[in-house]
């Protein structure tokens, strides 16, 4: 008799105390649970000993990322109906992980380990960042060892993902008919604006990328770069883009730490999606050091990902997902956090935008691009990988959608001599 998805359904719901809101299908065929919208499929028992092995949200990303589970249909649609019970979202949340933690031998864990029929724990997928945890001291090696796993994929394979553009942080749109090429055009000259960039002007693009920002702003607005990141892949393909577009004598890619760059001062500075890598023991110092590349009356434009304040900032943990497939190092802090230390710096923070609906639209275009060329993108980098790419773009957009994540581009200015900043009394002209 198949009945693996009937059990399921019924230790799962004993376990969180509650039904569980999406389809089931296990590995014998069988199927449980309310019709009519996506399926959550358990390929084999191997997922429930990842879960019982590991028990949580690292566990069920092992078993995504193997392909032990997957989903049918809407996938958006089931990270919605499953986040509140399996995601361990926000203070006083309860997911899967704290219930198996907690229930220890109760009747329905003795069930699941008996579907699971346990042998020796899965090793983990390939794709997955060893001692994860270890990355967070933020030295130069570790930084270059968390980039390298995060960006060194392939670049043909973030060619599918990002499209014509290569920029990988949030656009900027006028409204969800925009062309994502056009929302990242529009959000590129929206930093170059902000920052007042004119002819002749130094600019340092801090995480360039693969050097979309750095040409844009020599070729639109006739400043000379000095884009760095700790990429190879991506600095070898900025600098083909560079020469290709005839500015070789104006902008310069450099595998270079920031805190290495010694040539200033310039006369601005943008970092966009970069300082989420800088950590929280090392953020001060990473201000800092842009401060004092800036020249007086320079402006700096900080574009970062930032997470709502919690009660006790102390408990803060860095997702266990996030931290051993995606951004190996990455941590998120309040946005008011993050103004503070620019401002402990010697910064004057002097405007501040929130685009947390643009990522959420940017991050379903991505999602979009990836599954028109799903059957590509696993040949491009590894199928493990794809999936990675796949669920955490998709759960970041809803979490960007729902107010879990936000995004801001913070201006700050270092102020002139006799405390000028520069800046026009009507801030948002932007000249």
């Amino acid at each position: 008799m198949r009945d693996a998805a009937r059990q399921l359904q019924s230790v799962a719901e004993e376990l969180l105390g509650t039904g569980l809101p999406l389809r089931l299908r296990a590995w014998d065929g069988s199927e449980a649970g309310p019709p009519g919208g996506p399926v959550l499929v358990v390929r084999n028992r191997r997922a429930l000993r990842r879960l019982l092995f590991k028990p949580g949200e690292l566990g069920l990303a092992r078993a995504w990322v193997a392909g032990d589970l997957d989903v049918e249909g809407d996938l958006y649609a089931a990270l919605a109906l499953l986040s509140g019970l399996i995601w361990e979202r926000g203070e006083d949340a309860r997911g899967l992980g704290a219930a198996l933690r907690e229930l220890g031998v109760r009747a329905a864990v003795r069930r699941l380990v008996a579907l699971a029929r346990p042998l020796p724990p899965p090793a983990p997928p390939a794709e997955e960042r060893r001692r994860p945890g270890l990355l967070h001291r933020h030295t130069r090696r570790s930084d270059r060892q968390a980039i390298g796993h995060h960006y060194d994929v392939g670049n043909d394979f973030y060619a599918l993902v990002l499209g014509p553009s290569m920029v990988y942080s949030c656009a900027y749109w006028g409204g969800p008919e925009d062309t994502l090429e056009a929302a990242q055009r529009d959000k590129l000259e929206l930093v170059c604006r902000k920052l007042g960039l004119r002819p002749g002007m130094r600019l340092l693009d801090v995480g360039c990328g693969w050097g979309s920002m750095a040409i844009h702003a020599a070729r639109e607005h006739g400043v000379r770069v000095v884009g760095v990141t700790l990429s190879a892949e991506q600095a070898a393909f900025a600098r083909k883009r560079v020469a290709d577009a005839g500015l070789t004598d104006r902008v310069e890619i450099r595998v270079q730490d920031y805190r290495d760059v010694a040539d200033g001062p310039f006369d601005a500075v943008s970092s966009i999606g970069m300082a989420e890598h800088v950590g929280a023991a090392r953020y001060l110092e990473y201000a800092r050091t842009l401060h004092g590349l800036l020249a007086p009356g320079g402006r700096l434009l900080n574009h970062q990902i930032a997470r709502p304040p919690q009660r006790d900032e102390g408990a803060y943990e860095v997702d266990a997902f996030i931290d051993a497939y995606v951004f190996p190092g990455g941590e998120l802090a309040p946005v008011g956090t993050t103004a503070g230390l620019l401002e402990e710096a010697g910064f004057e923070v002097r405007d501040l935008e929130s685009l947390r609906e643009h990522y959420a639209l940017t991050l379903r275009g991505w999602v979009a691009n990836l599954e028109r060329e799903w059957r590509w993108a696993g040949v491009l980098t590894t199928p493990g990988r794809a999936r990675v790419w796949r669920l955490y773009m998709a759960a970041s957009a809803l979490a960007f959608e729902t107010g879990q994540l936000g995004v801001n581009q913070v201006l700050a200015v270092r102020a002139a001599d006799g405390g000028g900043s520069g800046l026009p009394l009507r801030t948002r002209d932007w000249r």
